[in-house]
């Protein structure tokens, strides 16, 4: 066996219910904090009132879209002069991805480019960052367990990361009540991302015993929570679906992802699409692609076997049938997601610098990329 490490939030708290002793947890970080939110602060309303009843300052910050350099320069600068103590997130992963930014730079001299991968100078952060605390109210990205940040740079046409062990969480709590009643696009665009997340890093050739042990029983039961929630609220299928999430999170922050999200990086940056239906949209072609060509399938034919058994359709129609599926339950594809297809050859060239390409099973060429999106459209 290999030698491996993996990195994990400080402390998490899963289970529903669990997020109503996060004010006075918060609290024990210090007297003023951010508290960065979705672009609805009513939804926000509760901590922020728990945290001022615990004698806490708070500065709240709202977070409308997924984070921007431009975004991110002007809630740092906010952050800045007030002061904080620690910094906590309370929504999708857009703004726990802002929020953990800012945990890593409000300390740190120098400017944010100093740390952005890939177009900046990627260089660790030079102070510790504030304490962070990440509660999610979505089932995808998995980010209350993740050492980066994405930021999109839309002058540049990319998404990036700040990346370093020292933003994980000190604290996550997951409370799968915060997911409840979560709108159908959103679940399931936030579901096809989590099930990426437990899928990439079981077949990706960086995989180890301990990203395996996260990923690989959740993978059926991921995809038959989501296939609920596109039929009905269940509180059952939440507490599962926040469950795969994490688990994701842990996986992808130690191990490997794969073309899914090599593509999604630099689709995101070109095109307004969520995340997550970038990712659902891509999961069924490239895990075809990586079937075809990765030189040992045996990983991947498990998953095809798996999504076989909830879709009921053979091993061998399995990518097909998860895209199929995927656009019945109201998923676009990336035509109607905002990508030209005229733009497929830079997507595809740009991807492959991507450190989640880098996971892969193997090393797909831009060809065989630019047949990914074609299929995905």
């Amino acid at each position: 066996m290999n030698g491996f490490s993996f990195a994990l939030p400080g402390r998490v708290i899963f289970g529903r219910g669990e997020a109503e002793q996060a004010a006075p947890l918060i609290r024990t970080y210090g007297p003023r904090g951010v508290l960065v939110h979705g672009a609805n602060p009513a939804r926000a309303a509760w901590l922020l009132d728990a945290l001022h009843s615990q004698g806490a300052e708070v500065m709240a910050l709202a977070c409308g879209s997924e984070p921007s350099l431009p975004m991110l320069e002007q809630a740092l600068g906010q952050a800045k002069e007030f002061g904080a103590d620690w910094v906590a997130a309370l929504g999708g992963g857009a703004a726990l991805d802002l929020g953990k930014a800012l945990a890593g730079l409000i300390p740190a001299p120098g400017g944010v480019m100093d740390h952005l991968e890939v177009v900046g100078r990627g260089l660790p952060l030079a102070a510790p960052p504030l304490p962070y605390i990440a509660l999610p109210t979505t089932a995808g990205t998995g980010a209350e367990a993740t050492r980066n940040a994405v930021i999109g740079l839309p002058d540049h046409g990319r998404k990036v990361s700040i990346r370093d062990e020292r933003i994980l969480p000190r604290l996550a709590i997951v409370d799968p009540a915060l997911t409840d009643h979560c709108p159908h696009a959103v679940t399931l665009a936030s579901g096809l991302d989590a099930l990426a997340q437990v899928i990439e890093p079981w077949i990706s050739c960086k995989a180890t015993p301990f990203t395996d042990a996260l990923v690989r029983p959740v993978i059926r039961p991921g995809l038959q929570a989501l296939k609920r929630l596109t039929e009905a609220e269940d509180s059952a299928a939440r507490d599962t679906m926040a469950w795969v999430s994490l688990c994701g999170g842990m996986a992808l922050a130690n191990g490997g992802l794969g073309a899914v999200h090599g593509l999604a990086g630099v689709i995101g940056g070109v095109t307004p699409a969520a995340h997550g239906a970038i990712c659902g949209a891509l999961l069924g072609p490239v895990l075809a692609l990586n079937r075809t060509h990765s030189p040992d399938s045996a990983r991947i034919r498990e998953v095809c076997c798996e999504i076989a058994g909830v879709l009921d359709c053979t091993t061998a129609e399995a990518p097909q049938a998860l895209t199929a599926w995927a656009r019945g339950a109201g998923l676009p594809g990336l035509i109607a997601q905002g990508l030209d297809p005229a733009r497929h050859q830079v997507v595809a060239e740009a991807s492959l610098s991507s450190s989640s390409m880098k996971g892969n099973p193997f090393a797909p060429t831009v060809p065989q990329l630019c047949d990914v999106l074609r299929e995905a459209s």
